[in-house]
């Protein structure tokens, strides 16, 4: 049998011969490149995930949870807001016009001290009827002292001086009268009739509230807002939403810790004064009111973290903070189950405390061990 090579078969054979070659020195070249690398540390996952076997757990310290006794506590978010019953109302019992403003909002300002300017007509009205009065009670007076000497000297009846000194007792009344309105409007009895009304600060606080301007108008006695508020800032109240499912932990009278977020270092303490008979209809919230004393950090308006403090205590444990792993918004921990076998728990986590501690609330018991470092562990399970 004559076998037949031709050109195109040999050309084939020249080619798949460098094809094997080719591959067998990138086989030779991988295994000599990877020959200095440590082996990787294997890692087996298991179902779904909240299992993982490792060949080596030595490679993964562990650490005990401890127990610790606190106070049951519940984490809010708060704004601050005055005290109610420290913010004072200025208002103007007499209409008219806005002439000067001595104060913006926000500033401090002192009891008694002049807040602003206000030209009225009712001013100039009861400076009016003021003086009438007096000119009336001047004349009344004289009129009883004639009618006295003739009186007693029996030119006049005795009614008639009775009249006399009834005319006499009514302008007194009049007098009294004009001068208390002149008063309450804002005025004083010796003041020019020029009908300007100088409003003054009742209390010493701050501008918390400010709703007139120069040549704004003022009205009396009726629906307007306030001209000014004064609020003292010394108490202040913070106003916290509470689930209605968390009501169960809060009390009357519980202590609260309370968190700023621009001065981490420092915590001011408070006391629940008020829990709402009223949930919100739409977020399932009541409005819980802790009223604390400012040293001067908190605004109006400022949001703050409160921890509210039940009067009952729990034993929770205490984990380095490390154990801690923070994935999916939520927080685990890797419990050992034996024989390189570790399985992820979820758990709530609490305060940190001295020492890089952190507290478990719920999840984990005191003396039950977990991995000390449960990111290096997590790091290793992705590889």
């Amino acid at each position: 049998m004559t076998r037949i090579t031709t050109p195109t078969a040999r050309i084939s054979v020249v080619a798949l011969l460098a094809g094997v070659l080719l591959c067998g020195g990138c086989v030779r070249s991988s295994a000599e490149g990877n020959a200095g690398a440590p082996p990787p540390l294997p890692v087996h996952e298991e179902g779904d995930g909240s299992w993982v076997q490792v060949d080596r757990p030595d490679q993964f310290p562990l650490a005990t949870a401890i127990a610790r006794r606190a106070t049951s506590e519940l984490s809010v978010t708060g704004v601050v807001e005055p005290d109610v019953s420290r913010a004072v109302p200025v208002v103007s019992l007499a209409s008219g016009r806005v002439i000067e403003v001595r104060v913006r909002l926000g500033d401090t300002v002192r009891k008694g001290q002049l807040l602003l300017r206000v030209q009225s007509a009712d001013m100039v009205s009861a400076l009016a009827d003021y003086r009438k009065a007096v000119a009336d009670d001047e004349l009344a007076r004289i009129q009883l002292e004639r009618a006295t000497v003739l009186f007693d000297r029996g030119a006049v009846a005795k009614k008639d001086l009775e009249v006399v000194q009834s005319t006499t007792q009514k302008a007194v009344v009049e007098l009294q009268t004009a001068a208390e309105r002149l008063r309450v409007l804002g005025g004083s009895t010796d003041q020019s009739p020029t009908g300007i009304v100088e409003i003054v600060a009742p209390v010493s606080g701050i501008i918390t509230e400010q709703n007139i301007t120069t040549a704004g108008g003022v009205k009396s006695l009726d629906s307007s807002p306030n001209l000014l508020t004064i609020s003292d800032l010394s108490h202040v109240w913070i106003m916290c939403d509470v689930y209605e499912n968390d009501l169960r932990q809060v009390r009357v009278g519980d202590a609260a810790d309370i968190h700023l977020a621009p001065y981490p270092d420092r915590v001011l303490a408070g006391r629940i004064g008020n829990i709402a008979p009223i949930l919100d209809p739409s977020l399932r919230t009541a409005k819980v009111r802790i009223e604390v004393a400012n040293p001067g950090l908190m605004r109006v308006g400022m949001f703050v973290n409160a921890a509210l403090h039940d009067q009952s205590t729990e034993i929770h444990a205490v984990v380095p903070a490390t154990a801690i792993l923070h994935l999916h918004d939520r927080d685990w921990v890797y419990v050992p189950e034996g024989k390189g076998r570790f399985r992820r728990r979820e758990v709530v986590s609490g305060q940190m405390l001295p020492g890089q501690q952190q507290e478990v609330r719920s999840g984990l018991e005191a003396g039950e061990p977990v991995v000390a470092d449960a990111l290096t562990l997590q790091n290793t399970v992705e590889q």
